[in-house]
């Protein structure tokens, strides 16, 4: 207490502050902001986390690749079928896609040299993975041989979308390539 004025030290705190009469009224202006500030923040989250599920599936779906393929180099597998081939792969990654992998693509081949694997083109067409010519046909031993699969992630973040190449029905390709020559197993 100030002892010539009888009144405390550092003003009454019990009135109120006034705001000068040239500042508008900002009732409202938190919320205002909050709205203009979430709309982008709320899509740059969702694209961030669409995106590192999609990194999941693309390592899943190369560990898959590279784990079949390892059989076919020992020779655990010597003879399969593509849709035999398809549910290996499939059973490896249905834990990030739908049920029995509609939308994964798988293709086996033997060959000669290693410049003849390298040579087979990309197979996209019109838009879509061309799998009309996909075969599942694994060599002998010592065969080069080589193991696609692609798969077609759907996008669900509109504006991710618009910002990756994509396929006409807004899905994006994930795919994975093995090339290696098998081991020297018995050729039965």
């Amino acid at each position: 207490m100030n002892a010539a004025t009888n009144a405390p030290v550092g003003g009454d705190r019990q009135t109120k502050r006034r705001r000068p009469r040239f500042l508008p009224d900002r009732k409202g202006s938190v919320a205002v902001e909050f709205v203009m500030l979430i709309i982008p923040f709320a899509l740059l989250i969702f694209s961030i986390i669409e995106t590192c599920i999609a990194f999941a599936g693309q390592q899943m779906l190369t560990n898959a690749t590279e784990t079949v393929a390892r059989q076919v180099r020992t020779g655990q597998i010597r003879s399969i079928s593509k849709d035999d081939l398809h549910d290996l792969v499939c059973a490896r990654i249905q834990i990030l896609v739908a049920k029995d992998c509609p939308e994964l693509e798988v293709d086996l081949r033997s060959f000669n040299t290693f410049e003849q694997a390298a040579q087979l083109p990309f197979p996209i067409s019109n838009g879509d993975v061309d799998a009309s010519g996909f075969v599942s046909n694994p060599g002998p031993s010592l065969s080069k041989n080589m193991l696609r699969t692609f798969y077609r992630w759907p996008v669900f973040t509109d504006f991710l979308t618009r910002q990756i190449d994509s396929f006409k029905d807004g899905k994006r390709l994930i795919f994975a390539t093995v090339i290696w020559q098998n081991e020297p197993f018995d050729d039965i």
